[in-house]
């Protein structure tokens, strides 16, 4: 396949040509979708490095696991579960060593309170749908990763509840409660960060 053919084919196209072992077809799928993986990475880490190195396992992933690929869905919303999954798999082992090393902090170290990161206010907000979007994108890192995660997965990817427990590997009533207290609390912490912008 020449760059000319590639550059105007499907995605269909460079699937096809990439699980035959065609490594520029995969190259252009990369650069097609390359951005909205890593915008979806970071929408659930909150972290720009981990958000890089996870959108980028995940592209080796998707490479290995090609062959598998049926197209039942397009190769876009596959590629996002690829690194969905990777997240959840990433922010679980975090809890756990969040867990443990909280409670091994000693008391002399200040507690959990001074371990908290800092919420920092960006005051050079320039349009009103860029302040919004900013304090969505704050309002999100606030919230806890199943809470956060289930939100991202709902309304970002409108991936079904069904969908979301497998995902998630919980049940279809606990997906229900987090996106309730998720929203609710979405919707106060928003208020809050608007009330501090208005400070």
């Amino acid at each position: 396949m020449t760059d000319k053919d590639q550059s105007s084919a499907d995605d269909k196209t460079l699937v096809r040509a990439s699980q035959q072992g065609d490594m520029a077809a995969f190259e252009e799928l990369v650069a097609r979708h390359r951005d909205r993986i890593f915008a979806r990475a970071y929408s659930m880490m909150r972290n720009e490095e981990e958000a890089v190195d996870l959108s980028q396992e995940a592209w080796v992933k998707g490479w290995q696991r090609l062959r598998q690929f049926q197209g039942d869905s397009s190769f876009g919303t596959w590629m996002t579960r690829v690194v969905i999954n990777l997240c959840l798999d990433q922010l679980r082992k975090q809890k756990r060593q969040r867990t443990e090393s909280i409670e091994a902090m000693d008391e002399e170290s200040g507690g959990v309170e001074r371990q908290m990161p800092v919420v920092t206010v960006n005051p050079t907000a320039g349009l009103e749908r860029e302040e919004l979007r900013q304090r969505i994108d704050r309002a999100l890192g606030l919230l806890s990763y199943e809470h956060r995660t289930v939100l991202v997965l709902h309304e970002f990817e409108d991936m079904e509840y069904k969908e979301i427990a497998r995902t998630m590997g919980c049940s279809i009533g606990t997906v229900m409660s987090r996106l309730f207290y998720a929203r609710r609390k979405l919707a106060v912490l928003l208020a809050d960060i608007k009330n501090q912008d208005l400070l």
